[in-house]
């Protein structure tokens, strides 16, 4: 009985020793759900936030992204006297991984111990993924830096639309459309309806709803799709009742940025319907 008792206690020693468990409340992102071997999650967030990504080498140019920020934090068990793999290993473990869900490598340097990964789905980015290794050899620990993209989202209300045109003449709203599309997404309908209210209470106003792009696409397809985009927030506002005679549509496709169109964050601010009092 006494070598019994004796060998349960060796081997729950040894298993406490050996073994490390992940921080309460932390697990793998479904994205990245084989950790390497023999590392454990040491610290974990989920937030609305942003993150730099490395495009070349010594960050010397960088992306800023925001969007749902994952951050995991994953360390080393030097306890489990298995050999370590090496920093390489880490980013083109991540970097197979990111490759089997549609994603594309934007910088990798085994010498700076980091790796930048883009996630396309149906021609559009949608996630931005980091991996940065760091203490001993750059093998103690990494972190998995994950930011999905969110669409250009506005809150505002028929007052906040009427004050702006009384005072500036036009106002910049974000409708969310299909990707290359004029069909208008449901969570914008919102913003179409706080429109109407604003002529409803307003039966003297007049406005013409004016389309802007990117620069992705051509000129002519992009004036195009400028154009429908503006007729279809004014089909829109037909069918919920208001008059037709009191709205204009316009497209300007790509000529009139409100800002660059070198970032996603650019393209996204001049993917707009602008209201323009008349």
């Amino acid at each position: 009985m006494k070598k019994l008792i004796s060998s349960i206690f060796l081997i729950t020693l040894f298993g406490s020793a050996f073994s490390q468990q992940d921080a309460e409340g932390c697990k793998d992102s479904p994205m990245f759900p084989n950790r390497m071997p023999n590392y454990f999650i040491s610290e974990c967030a989920s937030n609305f936030d942003e993150a730099n990504f490395n495009l070349v080498a010594g960050g010397e140019k960088t992306i800023r992204q925001e969007g749902t920020k994952t951050m995991v934090h994953y360390q080393f068990n030097l306890e489990s006297n298995q050999a370590k793999p090496s920093a390489l290993q880490l980013l083109r473990n991540y970097e197979t991984a990111a490759k089997k869900i549609g994603g594309a490598t934007v910088f990798l340097s085994a010498g700076e111990a980091t790796a930048t990964f883009k996630i396309t789905k149906n021609g559009k980015e949608t996630v931005w993924v980091k991996i940065e290794c760091g203490g001993n050899d750059n093998t103690d620990f990494y972190e998995l830096t994950i930011i999905q993209l969110e669409e250009m989202k506005q809150e505002i209300t028929s007052t906040d639309m009427l004050t702006a045109l009384n005072t500036d003449g036009h106002i910049a709203l974000y409708i969310n459309f299909e990707t290359g599309k004029a069909d208008i997404k449901p969570e914008s309908q919102g913003i179409i309806d706080q429109i109407g209210e604003m002529l409803l209470a307003n039966p003297t106003l007049k406005i013409s709803l004016e389309g802007h792009t990117d620069n992705v696409g051509s000129l002519t397809a992009n004036q195009t799709l400028s154009e429908n985009r503006a007729k279809a927030v004014m089909n829109s506002l037909v069918s919920k009742g208001s008059d037709k005679s009191r709205l204009a549509a316009k497209g300007w496709g790509q000529t009139k940025p409100i800002t660059e169109n070198t970032t996603e964050e650019g393209k996204a601010k001049n993917r707009r319907v602008e209201i323009v009092k008349l």
